[in-house]
């Protein structure tokens, strides 16, 4: 951060900015988790409630893109959402495994509240003891929304898995807890422009 910039900028927001780059730099390029998807499976409140770095806030955040663009970088485990005046709004994520991760550019196509989920059929060779379809409610793995990225397979949404936020585990989907989820589908219309990349800008 240049000079400038640290004149400008509460100590909080610099300390804030600071924090999450080590947090995201501590984190193994491929983490993964020992856990398969869970249908049915409830979380707690207090399962739900996110701390640290993961936890949705307002930071620094330079960019070109303007405001109400969503930023998505899969290696940091963080959403943007742009603010303007070098802010952003940032929500902790989970993201694709490895082989599963990718990145591109594209734009919400369609918005659902509690959607219903039917795992593709590489997921099902994976889990063959998953539905075949589940109908959307508490305990359906795609939690409590879903904005689809253009005529992709792939979605921001919902979980029912709190504790795979921060983590490269899902088939290339960007999952958020079901508050950050609600959040997030409340701010950006259909037609948002969504940007995935692997690494921060130098």
């Amino acid at each position: 951060m240049a000079v400038q910039d640290m004149i400008r900028y509460p100590l909080a927001t610099i300390l804030a900015v600071a924090m999450s780059a080590a947090w995201a730099h501590a984190q193994p390029r491929q983490q993964e988790l020992a856990i398969e998807d869970q249908p049915g499976y409830q979380p707690s409140r207090s399962e739900e409630q996110l701390g640290g770095a993961l936890q949705r806030q307002l930071v620094f955040f330079r960019t070109a893109e303007p405001a109400g663009t969503v930023v998505v970088f899969t290696s940091q485990r963080f959403l943007y959402v742009v603010q303007g005046n070098n802010r952003a709004l940032r929500y902790g994520i989970g993201v694709g495994r490895e082989g599963f991760q990718w990145a591109g550019l594209l734009k919400i196509s369609r918005k659902a509240e509690w959607p219903d989920w039917t795992p593709p059929p590489e997921m099902i060779a994976r889990q063959p003891y998953l539905p075949r379809f589940m109908a959307g409610g508490p305990g359906n793995p795609m939690g409590a929304r879903a904005l689809y990225l253009g005529s992709t397979i792939y979605r921001l949404h919902g979980t029912n898995q709190p504790q795979t936020i921060g983590h490269a585990v899902s088939s290339g989907c960007f999952r958020l807890v079901n508050d950050d989820i609600i959040d997030l589908y409340e701010r950006v219309p259909i037609g948002t422009k969504v940007v995935v990349r692997h690494a921060p800008e130098l």
